[in-house]
């Protein structure tokens, strides 16, 4: 191996360290604590949904314009501000009384994902070229490591505690103070992120404004955006609705609801890389369709049973459907748009996202609320994914796009 491959080796393995800490202690700060912490604060159960999309609000302001940053003055400037945040954010919790305190932490704590999120991806897509879906959904894998463990050590913290919310928040903190550090301490710039050119190129709030323009006209980006938002609208509202399903419903114990939230997520890591290498060789779209198909059939199975065995063999088709479309949309977007606007690119790809995680428990709250019930609640997550493919599938018949 040369020390150029090397050094391109030693950056993704660095960053997938980085996503692995700063994903467990994310995860660790909502999953399972934020439904019990939420509603230890009286917050009223109309708005339960919104105060779990809090943290999504940030992606939405900030994914696009930190993409566009990073192609000008390299991902890792811009990741040591989202690590700064990962840091600080969890120490927050530990002075909130009230409720809208609380969407207010959420809200902060949102900006550290918002801006890791487009910016790694691009990291990784600009140093494997050839190699995109296989090395963006390894490091995926690495973030889902951390999304899987999270449930399950906060579940665990929460039951030896009595549900002691500042003793969690305050191990939340150590995992994101570990992230900035590594990421401050063990990253550098690779070379795809110091381009002279780029920098030229993209120079100026117009220009910027002009990628933008170009990256939204493009209706292959558009409708993979639109996947992935109706993605993320299931994911936010599953992580979040599951948990009260679970106890309310199912009347599971807190361990046992972190080892379903876990399980959830457990298959990320454990098929992404291999959906990754599928996805290189045989096509983006094919995976990001059966995905869909097989995650809205999954959403469906939830409010079915309250067996903790069946409801585990949902979280398992769930998560797998989940790991098919995700390991193709960020490398698929990548090719759609140029070198100097990848990261543009990307951060439009998590704005839309970020769109879809914050309206999934809004949303889903409100049907809740109306009465509708978790069979309601969950088959409409169902019709938004089924939607978003038909207007994927769309898409690619009207404008026949490159395979």
């Amino acid at each position: 191996m040369s020390m150029s491959e090397r050094s391109v080796s030693y950056l993704f393995w660095v960053l997938c360290l980085v996503g692995f800490f700063a994903l467990f202690s994310s995860t660790m700060s909502k999953n399972p604590v934020l439904n019990p912490f939420a509603s230890s604060l009286n917050a009223p159960e109309a708005l339960l949904g919104f105060i779990a999309a809090a943290s999504t609000i940030p992606g939405i302001l900030v994914s696009l314009p930190a993409g566009s940053l990073s192609d000008i003055f390299g991902r890792r400037k811009v990741l040591l501000v989202s690590g700064f945040v990962f840091a600080s954010a969890p120490f927050l919790y530990l002075f909130v009384s009230s409720w809208w305190q609380l969407v207010l932490v959420r809200f902060y704590h949102g900006f550290a994902t918002a801006m890791f999120g487009p910016v790694a991806n691009a990291y990784v897509a600009g140093l494997y070229p050839s190699k995109k879906g296989e090395r963006i959904s390894l490091f995926s894998s690495a973030t889902a490591v951390g999304r899987t463990l999270a449930p399950i050590v906060g579940g665990y913290i929460l039951s030896v505690t009595a549900y002691d919310f500042h003793e969690l928040y305050l191990a939340v903190g150590l995992v994101g103070v570990a992230a900035f550090l590594t990421m401050a301490l063990l990253l550098k710039d690779g070379s795809e992120t110091q381009n002279a050119e780029m920098r030229t190129a993209l120079k100026g709030g117009a220009r910027i404004l002009q990628g933008w323009n170009i990256v939204a006209k493009n209706p292959e980006i558009v409708a993979t955006s639109l996947v992935e938002a109706s993605q993320y609208y299931a994911f936010g509202a599953v992580e979040f609705f599951l948990v009260g399903y679970l106890k309310e419903v199912a009347h599971l114990d807190a361990f046992s609801i972190g080892i379903v939230s876990a399980v959830e997520v457990l298959m990320i890591p454990v098929s992404k890389p291999a959906m990754g290498v599928l996805s290189d060789r045989l096509g983006r779209r094919a995976l990001i369709i059966g995905g869909s198909v097989v995650g809205a059939i999954a959403l469906t199975m939830f409010p079915l049973t309250t067996n903790f065995y069946l409801i585990l063999l949902a979280a398992i088709v769930y998560g797998t459907g989940f790991s098919m479309v995700t390991s193709s949309t960020p490398a698929l977007v990548s090719e759609l748009t140029s070198k100097e606007l990848m990261g543009t690119g990307l951060g439009f790809l998590s704005t839309i996202m970020d769109v879809g995680q914050t309206l999934g428990p809004i949303i889903t709250g409100f049907i809740l609320g109306a009465g509708m019930g978790y069979m309601g609640s969950f088959v409409g997550i169902a019709t938004v994914i089924s939607i978003a493919a038909l207007c994927f599938v769309a898409v690619r018949f009207v404008f026949k796009p490159r395979s």
